[in-house]
């Protein structure tokens, strides 16, 4: 009898999950972006189970959205398997309580209490802080295998810096508005607050044959009151933008338009020649003229008044930087004019740091306007705040990100920046870390090259990890208990949030993501035929081109990657496609070359090899950041990076970026298929070696 009861408590032992192994021991300090600022650690392990509730202490509207939001959210990180209905009943063990305090002045307007104990209790004085208590809990339990379990325990946390910013350029490069939607839930994710989208922009007239008619130069808003204005290469409605707006501050995200005046200004000018600048260039504004007035104006005006503006937010940023030095007094002029302008519309103002090297005795408003303290020889930190501006510390020598270009950074330097970087730094200025007048930090990408292929793609995989290491430095500030290295890895286990993978990342323990053959493939429900394709027993999938395609579980893979396929094409057209999705095609004939080639974005490449017709071969392509490879039977046959664009007459050169995202929700295409049969199809979430691709084939 002794021997059967230690049987069943060694079987019992062993059939413990390692949570509930971990009950006699107090439990650690959660890992979350940003870190937390006060962890009491208890016992045990919070189960979160279907039928649970998240109950509501208030009748709030925004707290019910917020509830919402977050029973959405758990229900897709748990992949469907937990279910939480909002309510306000009495709360039971095993519900979540979300409780509006008001007047806790320790955590202030964004801070939060959490207590995980038999039920979850979270209080928050705004709903924000509820919001961002709730995307806490969500970064645990995505680390947590079961995607259920959090550790008991209590937590305070608040921000040390009140704008925690992301500046992106979409100017002189078109972001579509699922990516900016994408970037609303991401960066609430990390309790980034700020996101500041710079709005009209152009390239460097050097790099279009120094004629700034040709010149490219992009306004990305509908614009009524002048619609030539409006960019065709892509922009946002006023609906559009909105509705963006709204959608963010429900995410606790800001949106902070920037039309950029009176330099940066060729989209203007193109528009009115007359008021382009026939001294400092056509992209500077002409400020003796009066219509330059009238225009910016108008439209600035377009988007602030009437009942239901354009820009619903509190501040708006009215751009003024780098204009010529020689003309201070009337870019102080033109600076306060549209400061005033702006705030009689009721709206804050935000602007470029340009007074130190505007430097003058025409009077420029300061009270209440914040500067974005870029570079120290534009606007002197301690001379600014000395003038009565706040501040937003955004140093281009630490945190200025240009895609594939020669100057800043192609990806910010993380650990150096983890380690050593604070917001109460702006270039060679230290303060002291509460210093009043600093309200926080931005990060930027400038996307001063268009046409050099850069994607949305592209971007983001700079931005992602910028945006994990700077929403630890924003929030916590000086915090950096753990080493980079152990943060860096750590970080690697979070995601976007909640649905998001821009990245297009799959951790899977082995590197193989899929193998299809095509065996029985129409039975697996997964896996759907469309239009003419067909499966034939012999694990082949044959295409009849136009609406002939299998949909996958998959959008897409991002870099590094291995895509492994063997391919018998019968006559095709030019443009026929074998993979396709939302992001990018893979064509068998690249326009009129005839050569495999891929396209996204609107630029499109080829490599130096066509499939040949009634030939079964297999192809084997590789991707990272810096470019894309071909192998053919196993051999490398061509390489798709390190390009450049050369100009005649200047010691010019700019950067072509031939990466690809690799589209994977379609083999085929809903039209423009390609017409053959396609088998053995891998996909790797690494780069093979040479030796490796060759056992493919």
């Amino acid at each position: 009898m002794v021997l059967v009861r230690l049987l069943v408590v060694v079987c019992i032992y062993i059939n413990m999950s390692p949570l509930m192994a971990q009950q006699n021991k107090i439990n650690e300090k959660p890992f979350v972006i940003p870190a937390l600022q006060s962890w009491q650690g208890a016992y045990g392990n919070f189960e979160l189970r279907t039928g649970a509730k998240i109950i509501l202490q208030s009748t709030d509207k925004q707290l019910q959205t917020t509830a919402n939001i977050f029973a959405a959210d758990i229900q897709t990180i748990s992949d469907k398997k937990i279910k939480l209905a909002v309510s306000t009943v009495k709360p039971q063990p095993g519900d979540i309580q979300l409780q509006l305090t008001n007047n806790d002045i320790a955590i202030g307007k964004e801070g939060y209490y959490i207590t995980i104990g038999k039920s979850i209790i979270i209080k928050a004085n705004t709903t924000q802080g509820i919001m961002w208590a709730t995307r806490t809990l969500l970064q645990m339990l995505e680390q947590d295998g079961a995607h259920r379990y959090l550790p008991k325990g209590e937590i305070k946390d608040a921000p040390q810096y009140a704008v925690r910013s992301f500046v992106l350029d979409a100017g002189r490069k078109f972001f579509p508005l699922q990516f900016l939607k994408d970037y609303v839930k991401l960066m609430s994710y990390y309790k980034m607050n700020d996101f500041h989208i710079h709005l009209n922009d152009n390239g460097f007239k050097e790099f279009f044959g120094n004629n700034w008619d040709s010149t490219y130069s992009a306004f990305r808003l509908e614009s009524s009151t002048y619609p030539e204005l409006t960019a065709k290469d892509g922009s946002y409605t006023k609906k559009e933008f909105r509705a963006l707006q709204e959608e963010a501050k429900l995410y606790g995200v800001n949106i902070i338009p920037e039309i950029d005046v009176p330099a940066h200004s060729l989209a203007f000018a193109k528009l009115f020649p007359e008021i382009g600048s026939k001294t400092y260039g056509k992209d500077h504004l002409d400020l003796d003229n009066p219509k330059t007035y009238e225009v910016i104006d108008n439209v600035f005006k377009e988007y602030l008044q009437g009942p239901d503006p354009v820009f619903i937010g509190d501040e708006v940023h009215i751009g003024t930087d780098e204009y010529a030095k020689k003309e201070s007094e009337k870019f102080r002029k033109f600076t306060d004019h549209y400061i005033k302008f702006v705030e009689s519309f009721g709206k804050k103002v935000r602007l470029w740091g340009a007074l130190t090297h505007a430097a003058g005795t025409t009077p420029v408003k300061s009270e209440g306007i914040t500067m974005n303290a870029w570079y120290n020889g534009y606007a002197d930190p301690k001379e600014m705040m000395a003038l009565g501006y706040d501040l937003i510390s955004t140093p281009d020598g630490w945190l200025y990100i240009v895609p594939a270009a020669d100057y800043y950074y192609d990806y910010l330097n993380l650990k150096k920046i983890y380690r050593e970087w604070t917001p109460n730094m702006i270039g060679n200025q230290t303060f002291e870390p509460n210093n009043p007048k600093i309200k926080g930090g931005a990060f930027a990408v400038w996307n001063d090259h268009p046409g050099n292929g850069i994607t949305a793609k592209d971007v983001h995989h700079r931005a992602f990890p910028a945006m994990q290491v700077l929403a630890h430095k924003m929030w916590a500030g000086a915090d950096t208990t753990l080493d980079y290295t152990i943060f860096n890895k750590q970080a690697n286990k979070i995601g976007e949030g909640p649905g998001l993978n821009v990245m297009g990342r799959y951790h899977i323990k082995d590197s193989l993501l899929f193998d299809y053959n095509f065996e029985n493939i129409a039975t697996q429900n997964k896996f759907k035929t469309f239009g003419k394709s067909k499966v034939n027993i012999n694990k082949t999938l044959n295409l009849q081109g136009g609406n002939s395609f299998i949909k996958t579980p998959y959008k897409g893979i991002g870099y590094n990657y291995t895509v492994s396929f063997t391919i018998k094409a019968d006559q095709n057209p030019a443009d026929a496609v074998i993979f396709s999705s939302a992001d990018a095609v893979v064509k068998l004939k690249q326009q009129q070359t005839g050569k495999l080639g891929f396209s996204r974005e609107g630029y499109h490449y080829n490599f130096n090899y066509t499939v040949p017709e009634n030939e079964w071969v297999t192809i084997t392509i590789t991707g990272n950041n810096k470019g894309t490879s071909l192998y053919v039977n196993g051999k490398l046959t061509d390489k798709l990076e390190g390009a450049f664009k050369t100009f005649p007459g200047t010691e010019k050169k700019n950067a072509i970026v031939q990466t690809l995202f690799f589209p994977l929700q379609y083999i085929g295409a809903k039209n423009q298929s390609f017409k053959g049969s396609i088998k053995n199809i891998k996909v790797f979430t690494k780069i093979l070696t040479p030796e490796q691709i060759n056992t493919l084939q």
